[in-house]
């Protein structure tokens, strides 16, 4: 049996694992990254992930940083105002639309939006250029064995791998982090989401909008014009036999559905992709830690796709990881530095998780006097200007 030797091996090659692995390469370290499923990096390829990714301000920076921008921002679409749409009214309208605008708080947008599909394809092209961080598609983990001093991760393809420091970012059924002996709490919602892309004839003018009746939000978020047309791609959570209707109907009987649960604001809306279902819960691991094992992404925390706090919570997970790791280079993956990972990011993660909770619950919402409560609540959080911009800061990452 092979034994591979590295500073750091990344179980997952996700966006989450692919960036991680690109982090900590750029850093000098060396990175063996695996996943058992290779990418698919093609739009219209079976099993393509349509979802997309927003990058907040400082997940552009770590981006940035890990040399991985100057790929990525000419296909990026920039996100200038975040528009909230209540319409839970009797009649599904726009009854309050209120705009939170990047210009408020600072000289950049929001973020950027990119497709997770493109992700992949840049990522892997980007590890394929670096001498130091190798990603073997195809091959997963097996297996968990760690001293203090080192951690010996078993592979799918027979191999094992030595390590400092293991970096689980398998996902939501992670097996390094069930390996390591650290369990999670799962909340479900009996929601689940379709993601797919649209065009449409008026423009998005770089808009991305929450519209929010019941069931959950049905949101829009920019893309670049695809052929030809403003695009936007969509997430729209409902509960779980609703999206499975939904995903079932014939294409001209789901258009007339997402047009009324779009209030037509961008004028009528033409389906441009697959239509893909995703299963939405909340989940948090008791902590982030274990022996030479560092949870990020989803093996540490899954939330609802609101605010766009996922993916961006999974990078600041890698910024402190990484921080720590320079500080104490001979350190990497001891105890002393995990211990720190843990207090500095679980906290904040637990505070996060039930934000997102308790939004998505509001948005969740069926009686009517509930939804014209959510309404009041807009209303009166956008007339107090100090906290719509404290609200717009944590968004961005900032503690509050």
């Amino acid at each position: 049996m092979q034994n591979y030797d590295v500073d750091i091996l990344v179980s997952g090659g996700g966006v989450a694992g692919l960036t991680a692995a690109a982090l900590f390469g750029q850093a000098g370290f060396s990175v063996l990254c695996v996943d058992p499923t290779p990418p698919v990096t093609e739009r219209d390829a079976q099993g393509s992930d349509l979802r997309t990714t927003a990058f907040l301000q400082p997940s552009q920076a770590l981006l940035e940083r890990a040399g991985l921008w100057q790929r990525l921002s000419a296909e990026a679409a920039p996100l200038q105002v975040m528009r909230i749409v209540d319409a839970g009214g009797t009649e599904p309208e726009p009854r309050i639309v209120k705009d939170f605008n990047a210009a408020d708080i600072s000289d950049k947008p929001f973020g950027w939006n990119l497709p997770n599909w493109l992700l992949r394809r840049e990522l892997t092209d980007h590890l394929d250029g670096m001498e130091n961080v190798e990603f073997r598609a195809g091959t997963g983990t097996t297996t968990l064995f760690t001293r203090t001093s080192m951690a010996r991760v078993g592979l799918s393809d027979g191999s094992s791998v030595t390590c400092k420091l293991v970096v689980a970012a398998d996902g939501r059924h992670s097996p390094m982090r069930e390996a390591a002996g650290i369990s999670a709490k799962t909340t479900r919602y009996g929601q689940k989401a379709l993601a797919f892309a649209v065009t449409h004839p008026i423009p998005h003018d770089n808009v991305s909008t929450e519209i929010h009746r019941s069931g959950g939000p049905f949101t829009l978020v920019p893309l670049p014009d695809h052929n030809g047309m403003p695009s936007s791609a969509i997430v729209w959570m409902e509960q779980g036999p609703e999206v499975q209707r939904l995903a079932a109907l014939p294409e001209d009987e789901f258009e007339a559905a997402m047009n009324e649960r779009s209030c037509l604001l961008f004028g009528p809306l033409t389906l441009a992709s697959r239509r893909t279902v995703w299963p939405i819960i909340n989940q948090v691991a008791e902590r982030m830690d274990g022996e030479r094992v560092a949870l990020l992404a989803e093996a540490a925390h899954v939330v609802p796709p609101i605010g766009a706090q996922g993916l961006n919570m999974s990078l600041g997970d890698m910024r402190v990881l990484l921080e720590l790791a320079e500080a104490r280079p001979e350190g990497l993956g001891d105890a002393q530095m995990l211990k720190e990972f843990n207090r500095l990011r679980h906290r904040e993660v637990q505070v996060r998780s039930v934000g997102i909770d308790l939004l998505n619950r509001a948005s969740m919402m069926e009686a009517q006097p509930l939804r014209d409560l959510r309404a009041a609540g807009l209303n009166a959080i956008y007339s107090m200007p100090q906290v719509r911009k404290l609200m717009m800061q944590m968004g961005l990452g900032a503690k509050g």
